[in-house]
C-alpha cells in the first residue's frame, strides 16, 4: 500500500499569517524590530532578541500564547489536515518558526495530534519565565552547507532524513509550502510526488523561473479552500 507523507510549512501555509510577524506587531514591538534587524543577521537571533524585549516588558510566555490563538488558522485548512489523517496520511510539519509558537496555535485548533513530527526551531522558557528560541541545526552540529537556505535550517535535508526512514518504494510526498526557503525541499521531490506552491508567493515564483528542475508535480493554490480541494483529491488519487 502506498505511504502519503504530507509535509507542511507553518507560517502563510497552515496559518495565513507569519507567526514572527504576527507576535512583533501585535505585541507593539515593530520599531524595535525595524531598529534591530539589520544589526542582527541571525533570523533565530533576532526572534531570541524579540524574547527578551518582550520578557523585559512584562510580557509573559502566557501573553504570548493568547496573542498567538488570534492568528487565522483558515477552517478549511483546519478540515483539509482532519481528513488528511483519517485517509491515513503521515503529515509532519517543517517550519522555520518555533516549536512554542507551532505547538501552542495547533493546540488551539485541536491539530496538534494530526502530525507524526513537528520540524522547526527549538524554543524554552528560562528560569526567569522568558521564551527564547535557537537554531534547528546548532551550534554542536556541522553547517549544513546548503546554498539555497538559511544557516539556521536546511528543509531540503529533512525531507531526505524523512524520505530515508520511509520504504522508499512504497513512500509518496506531497509537499504544501510558500517561501523561499520551501525552495531547497521541492527540489528533493522525485517524480511520483507533489508539491503545492501558495500561488503569487517566493516558492511558486522560484518554481516558475525554471521549472525543468522540479520533478514532482506541481498544484498552486491561493486560498484555504483551494488548499483543501486540491490536497484531499491527489491524496484519494494516491490511496485508491
Amino acid at each position: 500500500m502506498v505511504k502519503v507523507v504530507v509535509v507542511l510549512d507553518f507560517d502563510r501555509t497552515i496559518i495565513d499569517d507569519d507567526s514572527d510577524r504576527w507576535v512583533i506587531n501585535e505585541l507593539g514591538l515593530t520599531d524595535f524590530f525595524n531598529q534591530i534587524r539589520s544589526t542582527i543577521p541571525s533570523w533565530t537571533s533576532l526572534m531570541d532578541t524579540i524574547m527578551n524585549e518582550l520578557h523585559s516588558k512584562g510580557i509573559t510566555t502566557e501573553n504570548i500564547a493568547q496573542c498567538l490563538q488570534r492568528a487565522f488558522l483558515h477552517p478549511n485548512i483546519a478540515s483539509a489536515i482532519k481528513s488528511a489523517q483519517s485517509l491515513g496520511c503521515d503529515l509532519r510539519i517543517i517550519s522555520d518558526a518555533n516549536m512554542f509558537y507551532i505547538k501552542t496555535i495547533l493546540e488551539h485548533h485541536n491539530l496538534l495530534g494530526c502530525f507524526s513530527e513537528i520540524n522547526t526551531n527549538p524554543s524554552f522558557v528560562d528560569e526567569k519565565g522568558c521564551l527564547h528560541v535557537t537554531p534547528f541545526h546548532d551550534s554542536t552540529l556541522p553547517p549544513h552547507g546548503c546554498q539555497l537556505c538559511p544557516p539556521n535550517m536546511c528543509k531540503g535535508l529533512i525531507i531526505d532524513r524523512i524520505r530515508g526512514s520511509l520504504p522508499e518504494s512504497e513512500a509518496r510526498f506531497i509537499y504544501v509550502g510558500d517561501g523561499a526557503g520551501d525552495y531547497c525541499p521541492t527540489l528533493k521531490l522525485k517524480g511520483g510526488d507533489f508539491v503545492m506552491p501558495r500561488k503569487n508567493y517566493p516558492l511558486w515564483d522560484r518554481i516558475g523561473t525554471d521549472p525543468k528542475l522540479v520533478h514532482a508535480t506541481v498544484h498552486d493554490w491561493s486560498n484555504g479552500e483551494e488548499l483543501e480541494n486540491i490536497l484531499l483529491n491527489l491524496v484519494k488519487k494516491l490511496v485508491t
